[in-house]
Order: C-alpha cells, then sequence, then structure tokens
C-alpha cells in the first residue's frame, strides 16, 4: 500500500469509529445552567443543569432565605434598570427536586407584569468562582377574558362607626392584584373633599392568602391620645360628621382586568370606644338538642369581623372542637354557629381568644389604649376565656 493510501485508510477508519464515552465527570462540567419558567398551575421557576454535586451540597446546607434570594433571585422588573438596584426579591420557597433549583412564589405571578430571574453559579457550594451569573425575563401572559370581579362587601357593615375605628376589610369576588392598592382607596368628608392622609400605608400589603380579602388600617397615630399626629393633624374620622370610603374601578384584579365597577360606603362616625370587651355581657341563644339550629350570640358591641369567626370556637364536654360554620350578623353584633351534625344534649364550652377586638381594637379585659409606661409584653399573650352553655 503506497503511503498517502495508508494515512487515508487511517482517516476514514478514524471517522467510523464511535466517539468515545463522556464520563459523568466531564458531563457536568461541560453543563450550562439554564432558567425555565411554568405558569400552568403553580408558578414555578427552575434552573436546570446545575453539578449533581453542587445540588447534593444545596440539599444538605441549612440556608436562610437570603443566601437562596442571593444565589437564585426573582424580582418584578422595572421600566429603568436602575430603579431595580436594591429592589428586594420576590418571597416565595425555595427546594431542589428533579435535579433543579426550583422556586415558588408566595404569592402568583400576576399577568401583564414582566419578571426577571438572575441565577448566580458562583455562589453554589464547590461552584465555580468565575462562573458568570444567568438571568432570564418573562411576562405572564393575560388570559381573553371581561371583566367580572367586583367588591363585594366592606367590614365593619355598620353605618355607625366609632371615632377611633382602628380598620376596614375590604372583600372582593375574585383574587386581586398587589401592588400600589393605595391609589384606588380614598376616604372623603361630608363634603366630598378627600381626608388627608387617613390611612397607614404600608409596603407589605395585607391581603389574605387568596388575594380576595384587603385589611386597610386607619392610621393609629391619628386614634391614639398623647401622639404627634392626633395632636397636630387630628383624627381622621370625627364624631357626628359623615364619611365615604370610595374605591375606584381602575383597581386590577389578578387576571389584569380592572373592576366592573367601583364602590362607596357611606358611614357616620359616633363617639370614641375606650371600652375594653367584657364577654361576660354577651348572650348566648343556644339550639335544640337532635338539630342543627344555630347556637347565637349576641354581643355588647359590634366585634371585629375577621376575628370574631378566627378566635371564637365552639367544644364540646371532652374539650374538643365542634366542626360548624360562623357568621357574623346584625352588623358584627352577633355571631351565629351551626353544627354539621346535630346537638347532642349535655355541656358544652364556648372558647374566645383574648386578643379578640371589637371595631377600635380594644381586647377582652384590656381597650386599645394602653399607657405608653404600662410594661410591654415580651410576647403576645393569647389567655382563653370560657363560655359554658347547655344544649337540652
Amino acid at each position: 500500500m503506497r503511503p498517502f493510501q495508508a494515512v487515508l485508510a487511517v482517516l476514514v477508519f478514524g471517522l467510523l469509529l464511535p466517539p468515545p464515552a463522556m464520563t459523568a465527570q466531564s458531563a457536568e462540567s461541560s453543563s450550562v445552567p439554564s432558567i425555565s419558567w411554568n405558569h400552568s398551575g403553580k408558578n414555578v421557576v427552575e434552573v436546570s443543569g446545575v453539578a449533581l454535586e453542587s445540588l447534593n451540597s444545596l440539599k444538605e446546607a441549612n440556608w436562610t432565605e437570603t443566601q437562596w434570594q442571593q444565589l437564585f433571585g426573582v424580582y418584578v422588573a422595572q421600566e429603568h434598570w436602575q430603579a431595580e438596584i436594591g429592589l428586594p426579591a420576590v418571597l416565595g420557597k425555595y427546594s431542589i427536586a428533579d435535579a433543579k433549583v426550583r422556586f415558588e412564589p408566595r404569592f402568583p405571578f400576576e399577568p401583564k407584569l414582566k419578571y426577571n430571574a438572575v441565577f448566580k453559579p458562583a455562589l453554589l457550594p464547590k461552584g465555580d468562582e468565575k462562573a458568570k451569573a444567568i438571568s432570564s425575563s418573562y411576562e405572564i401572559p393575560s388570559r381573553a377574558s371581561s371583566p367580572s370581579t367586583v367588591v363585594s362587601e366592606i367590614y365593619p357593615t355598620a353605618d355607625l362607626l366609632p371615632e377611633n375605628l382602628l380598620k376596614f376589610y375590604l372583600h372582593f369576588s375574585a383574587p386581586m392584584r398587589r401592588g400600589h392598592v393605595y391609589d384606588y382607596i380614598q376616604l372623603l368628608d361630608e363634603k366630598g373633599a378627600p381626608v388627608e392622609l387617613p390611612f397607614l400605608e404600608i409596603n407589605e400589603e395585607l391581603w389574605s392568602e387568596d388575594m380576595t380579602r384587603l385589611t386597610l388600617f386607619l392610621d393609629p397615630g391619628r386614634i391614639k391620645r398623647g401622639v404627634k399626629p392626633l395632636e397636630e393633624v387630628g383624627p381622621a374620622l370625627q364624631s357626628g360628621k359623615s364619611y365615604t370610603l370610595v374605591i375606584r374601578p381602575g383597581w386590577q384584579d389578578a387576571t389584569g382586568n380592572s373592576l366592573v365597577k367601583g364602590f362607596e360606603k357611606k358611614f357616620r362616625v359616633g363617639p370614641v370606644d375606650r371600652e375594653a370587651i367584657d364577654p361576660a355581657r354577651w348572650k348566648i341563644q343556644p339550639g335544640k338538642s337532635a338539630t342543627r339550629n344555630s347556637l347565637q350570640i349576641d354581643f355588647e358591641k359590634p366585634l371585629d369581623h375577621a376575628l370574631a369567626l378566627r378566635m371564637i370556637r365552639f367544644l364540646d364536654s371532652s374539650g374538643k372542637s365542634i366542626s360548624g360554620q360562623s357568621r357574623t350578623e346584625d352588623s358584627e353584633r352577633r355571631l351565629s354557629f351551626t353544627p354539621e351534625e346535630p346537638w347532642l344534649p349535655g355541656s358544652y364550652t364556648i372558647a374566645v381568644e383574648s386578643i379578640i377586638e371589637d371595631l377600635a381594637g380594644n381586647n377582652i379585659g384590656k381597650p386599645f389604649e394602653v399607657d405608653v409606661f404600662d410594661k410591654v409584653q415580651p410576647r403576645i399573650v393569647r389567655d382563653v376565656v370560657t363560655l359554658p352553655f347547655q344544649i337540652n
């Protein structure tokens, strides 16, 4: 065989040979992390392609949420990149699953908002310090639909409220969008003029988990005596006057649609209420045995709607909670409880947590306004007051 033929044969034979097998180590080192978004069902952002050794180390690491956010942060995109400097990451849960680093936001991603995810491989356990960060952007597409969400109720429902009212609850018929809520809420006086800064505007909006209820606090500084806002500006609400709480229709729900219409709650303001709650004054009307007739509790005055439903429980003679449905009635002056099973004859107990509140924030045995020199408890004490009743 001539020399050039021999060389050609070697080249052809080499081309026919299969490529050398890639070892696990070389495969891991050559993999490049990538970010993927999944908004079908639960919103999830995942990073795949992370070396197995790093994933195992992450599983064993007892990282804080801040450490996870530094490694893998998800942010709401701003109009200009400079506005994102120092922007807090979206809160959520981190985990390792299916060989991926997974982030699940505490609240669902909202349509028509753009999100940025940043993953920094250099911060991985046993990671390459020279590895560059990777990023990905995503916008949840809006679902084509017509506006259907309305304000279903505002609590308190009474039309006469105390001058030192502590909060409102805004209920919506469907999940709402988080952010800039105070742009859509206004308190007007009886002349139709806006009341100056009546609400406690906080960044961490107080939504229920399903995003259908917003807790709206009036500024406590304009309620408690002896503090500057009350002395300098005066109370947000004044006894003897009328007001209107206005919800503007431009407020968007979770689908990106505006409310079907606005909402107004008109009310009058009565004297301040600085009297602690006294369950001994409550009147109990038990149900009847062998029926599911509702038990009713008539309070001495209206109570906080949400807290009344959560902090009043019904126990049988063994101390076991009775399953059933509670609801407030008569402008939160009454609570009605309907058991799932018929009442049995015997002794029962109503258990009431002492931190239950009335409309002014007064608790059982403790008014909202306490002396500033009183000893402050290092933690909230949740005593329980019990009220016995009998089913015949």
